[in-house]
């Protein structure tokens, strides 16, 4: 059974970070924007079930939770908590096995995923979001945050800015990297 463990302040006011007893990803991480997006996925379906959910982002142990502004934390999480003790982790749809495609898999794309994935998103994580790679474009690198990141002030300007910084130091001076 599915339960959380703990409840994590992120940067961004109006989302939560909720800690599970278990995995319930291993490799993927999911975003749902909407209740149209979370049809196929009966976690993210039933969560959006609940009054003032409007983007839900989940991988490994965590889900994050994005709540209207005119909706308080109350009136989400403890439908969350009676939600999750009746839900069948089995019912979360299989994980795809994620490959680069060879016009996607250069050497840069892949020195750039090492140090995102050993600096930069398990801070955002830790955070309640994420990060994903788009694409490379020459020495621009295009990305999406995910979660609680997608719509916090901070990782628009701020983390962006810090991104940017630590590849043109480790990877090369020339990039540049925008968020989509």
């Amino acid at each position: 059974m599915l339960s959380v463990t703990d409840v994590d302040l992120t940067p961004n006011p109006h989302a939560l970070k909720f800690i599970l007893n278990e995995k319930i990803l291993n490799i993927e991480t999911r975003q749902f924007h909407n209740k149209l997006e979370a049809e196929s996925d009966p976690l993210a379906k039933g969560i959006f079930e609940i009054e003032g959910v409007v983007s839900i982002f989940y991988m490994d142990k965590f889900v994050t939770i994005e709540k209207s502004k005119q909706t308080n934390w109350g009136q989400i999480q403890r439908p969350f908590i009676n939600f999750l003790k009746t839900f069948d982790k089995s019912l979360i749809p299989a994980e795809k096995e994620v490959q680069l495609s060879d016009e996607n898999s250069g050497e840069m794309l892949k020195q750039i995923n090492s140090i995102l994935d050993e600096r930069v998103r398990p801070a955002l994580a830790g955070d309640g979001g994420g990060l994903q790679v788009l694409g490379l474009d020459g020495f621009k690198v295009k990305i999406h945050y995910q979660g609680a990141c997608g719509s916090c002030p901070t990782a628009i300007s701020g983390t962006l800015m810090a991104i940017e910084g630590l590849l043109k130091r480790d990877v090369h001076p020339a990039i540049e990297v925008e968020s989509a």
